[in-house]
């Protein structure tokens, strides 16, 4: 999704999840086994912090991300927060079709991923609604159908 905005915006996309990975050379999920969630909370809000300093970058954040203030402060620095919601049925199946998934999304609580979502999501929803300037229903839209509503919703906002 990030990737396709990116380029119909002609900005760079930028994944913190994907640069924790390459500058430890490890998977989320080999850091949270060896060093645990707070270190990899405190790597993805350095991320955060050094690539919120850029401008014109299209940025996907992890799910956790927004939990933080300092994180949230950083990413409104230089741009639009935008909440990508989806019902929990959606995002069960959209993690089951991903196939990094093991590898980049270790689990929370060791619970099933339906059980997982609706618990985490009860409690990072309202984190989400704070930290969100724009909302999105993605449940029932495919990739371009989300991409088409950002780029409405942007105009006027974004100077592409």
């Amino acid at each position: 999704m990030g990737k396709s905005l990116a380029a119909r915006l002609r900005m760079r996309f930028v994944d913190t999840d994907d640069l924790v990975e390459e500058r430890l050379q490890l998977t989320i999920g080999e850091i949270v086994r060896l060093q645990g969630w707070d270190h990899f909370r405190q790597l993805e809000k350095k991320i955060i912090e050094e690539i919120s300093k850029e401008s014109r970058l299209v940025i996907a954040s992890g799910g956790g991300a927004v939990i933080d203030r300092d994180n949230v402060e950083s990413l409104r620095r230089n741009g639009l927060i935008i909440w990508l919601k989806a019902d929990h049925q959606a995002l069960a199946r959209r993690m089951g079709q991903d196939p990094g998934t093991p590898r980049q999304r270790p689990t929370l609580t060791g619970k099933g991923t339906l059980e997982e979502l609706e618990e985490t999501m009860s409690v990072r929803e309202s984190f989400y609604e704070r930290a969100s300037e724009i909302r999105i229903d993605t449940s029932r839209l495919d990739v371009e159908s989300v991409v088409e509503r950002i780029l409405t919703l942007l105009a006027g906002k974004v100077n592409p």
